[in-house]
């Protein structure tokens, strides 16, 4: 019989069940929901969730091998194929052999966020709409057209971005420790777009890059696009091993760390002042770069230490974004650099698209100069830290511990089995989770996933959750 997590599969149909089961694992590789190098359940875990025999299911996975979805691998299983063309290789060889990684594919991450259901998705990555204050924008956008006196709707905008925003990013820098003067600001489409110039104007195909470990799943596919040799530096419950990252800074001479230093995504966790000081004397002995992520930075407590206001922008360009506490139709992020870098960063920006829109920007900077942005702020961090209590309390009262301490938007849950295959009984029972493979830069499987504490506040969840990894262990 079936476990109960998926929809039965139609006996009384004119399709027989192989081919029910086959289509239904076609839609979800099709729709990226499964993506390349995920292993499928067994033979027999498959036939006993979904109520068939055995012979069923092998009938089923032969159909997607001869569609070209399934690979069978001796001895290990059947993985979903990767159909993408293989991407070139560079024709720099470097000094030092570093591993190669299989690209990863972030669209199920993204579909995630375009299409998911809030109060179905334990799994999303950025807070819930109704999280957000509507009367904030729209108090920005009225201001906008009372004191468009300078015509920012007629024209491209300054390159380097709006100058009352910049002056009020350089305040709100100053708050955190980071002395930037608006000069040293750069503007851009959001704080992925950020990244994005950063990593084509700064680096090439060939160059090594440290990375955090779980982190960021669109970071290392854009990375490996532009033909980056990714060096994983293992991220746990107490922030980077550093000790690794020394040894791979010694033996492959990397150009950067991309890190997020205050409230990591998917760990939650954010870095301390001795680790940080160790952090900035490796960057110094190797001679790499720091980039700093703080796109989560509003809802960090005020007193997190950042990398950039202890290296004073010396190594370290400073990334960040309001996406996460305004609203995500709203594309505006910004990064704060030595004059010296930002000067070739700006030109990139200006053969990417010329400019970014002065209108948003402008908007941004009427929140950030009244005050409202910053109280806003306050209130998500008590919302979240009400939530992160309660959803503490669901997962202890189904059997369950956290990875790491619980801080800010995510927490990073271990379940105990494989949550790449746990994965798929939660969605066929509606649930759209992360399992941890996403943010793995090797696409390592584990018994990790990371959980947005503002969407996992639903008991039906964690009782759903129990009962699939109960079935997964054969209770």
């Amino acid at each position: 019989m079936p476990t109960g997590t998926h929809p039965p599969l139609q006996r009384d149909a004119s399709q027989p069940l192989a081919g029910q089961l086959a289509d239904r694992y076609a839609q979800r590789i099709r729709e990226r929901l499964l993506l390349p190098g995920a292993r499928l359940p067994s033979v027999r875990d498959c036939a006993r969730q979904h109520g068939v025999s055995p012979h069923t299911v092998v009938a089923a996975y032969d159909q997607l091998q001869a569609a070209g979805l399934l690979e069978a691998r001796r001895q290990r299983g059947f993985f979903v194929r990767d159909t993408r063309p293989a991407p070139q290789r560079a024709a720099r060889t470097p000094a030092a052999t570093a591993p190669r990684q299989v690209p990863m594919d972030a669209t199920a991450l993204i579909r995630g966020m375009f299409e998911a259901d809030a109060a179905r998705s334990p799994g999303l990555g950025t807070l819930p709409a109704d999280w957000l204050d509507p009367a904030l924008l729209q108090s920005a956008l009225r201001r906008l057209r009372e004191d468009d006196g300078d015509g920012l709707q007629l024209g491209y905008g300054d390159p380097s971005g709006d100058a009352r925003l910049r002056a009020a990013l350089s305040h709100r820098l100053a708050d955190l420790g980071i002395h930037a003067g608006p000069a040293q600001i750069l503007t851009t489409h959001g704080a992925t777009h950020a990244l994005d110039l950063l990593i084509r104007t700064h680096l090439q195909p060939g160059d090594a890059v440290l990375v955090d470990d779980p982190g960021w799943a669109i970071l290392f596919a854009r990375l490996t696009q532009a033909g980056i040799r990714l060096l994983p530096v293992p991220r746990g419950a107490n922030g980077p091993d550093l000790d690794v990252l020394a040894t791979l800074a010694a033996a492959h001479a990397p150009r950067a760390y991309l890190t997020v230093s205050v409230l990591h995504n998917p760990t939650g966790h954010s870095l301390n002042l001795a680790d940080a000081h160790r952090l900035l004397r490796l960057a110094d002995e190797h001679d790499f770069t720091i980039v700093e992520d703080d796109s989560y930075g509003f809802l960090a407590p005020e007193h997190s230490p950042r990398l950039a206001a202890l290296d004073g922008l010396r190594r370290v360009t400073y990334v960040g974004g309001f996406s996460k506490v305004l609203t995500p139709a709203w594309r505006v992020g910004f990064l704060a650099a030595a004059p010296e870098r930002l000067a070739a960063v700006t030109d990139t920006k200006l053969l990417d698209g010329l400019t970014s829109s002065p209108v948003l920007e402008r908007a941004v900077a009427l929140c950030l100069e009244q005050g409202r942005l910053r109280r806003h702020a306050q209130r998500l961090r008590e919302r979240l830290a009400a939530a992160r209590q309660r959803v503490a309390a669901l997962a202890a009262a189904q059997g369950f511990g956290w990875a790491a301490p619980l801080e800010g938007l995510f927490g990073w849950l271990d379940v105990g089995v494989d949550t790449e295959r746990l994965a798929q009984p939660l969605l066929d029972a509606g649930w759209l989770v992360a399992p941890g493979a996403l943010f793995s830069a090797t696409r390592r499987p584990g018994s990790l996933m990371r959980l947005n504490m503002a969407t996992s506040q639903d008991p039906a969840f964690w009782r759903e959750l129990r009962a699939c990894v109960d079935a997964m262990r054969g209770h």
